[in-house]
């Protein structure tokens, strides 16, 4: 078995991330959060509702606006990378189930509109059965459906 090296450097990145990415979505980071605002709120009075003081909330929420973007699109990156992988397996295993919906998710624009295209046609012809449950892939239904209607 080949033995793999783990980078210090990228270990310790995802370690944050993932403990950031826990920590802001928590109920703790939103008290925080609104905690800062009323600070803020009541500070007004005492700087005179000045320039200074509506700059200073402003950057402070642009600027957690600008990180939190990043933080986001990487929890829902890996999100969703876990669940094709999961559909992956369920489609792998699955007796009869299309092959060609393995790894779906990289294919181009273009590969995507014939596939659905393919399972557009497939959903016509189900509608034809007198049960749902009979089809189980594209190539089975075509090959059931020529037969039904001798082709």
């Amino acid at each position: 078995m080949a033995r793999t090296t783990v980078n210090p450097i990228a270990l310790l990145r995802y370690l944050c991330a993932t403990a950031v990415t826990h920590w802001t979505g928590s109920t703790s980071a939103f008290s925080l959060a609104c905690g800062v605002i009323v600070v803020w709120a009541i500070t007004g009075p005492v700087f005179g509702y000045s320039d200074t003081w509506q700059l200073v909330i402003n950057t402070g929420t642009t600027i957690v606006t600008f990180l939190m973007v990043f933080l986001i699109q990487r929890a829902q990156n890996k999100d969703s990378l876990a669940l094709h992988l999961k559909l992956n397996e369920i489609v792998a295993a699955l007796e009869g189930a299309s092959n060609r919906l393995i790894d779906v998710e990289s294919l181009t624009e273009q590969e995507l509109n014939v596939l659905h295209r393919h399972y557009a046609r497939l959903a016509q012809m189900t509608k034809q059965d007198v049960t749902l449950t009979q089809s189980h892939s594209i190539e089975e239904a075509e090959q059931r459906h020529k037969r039904k209607v001798g082709g």
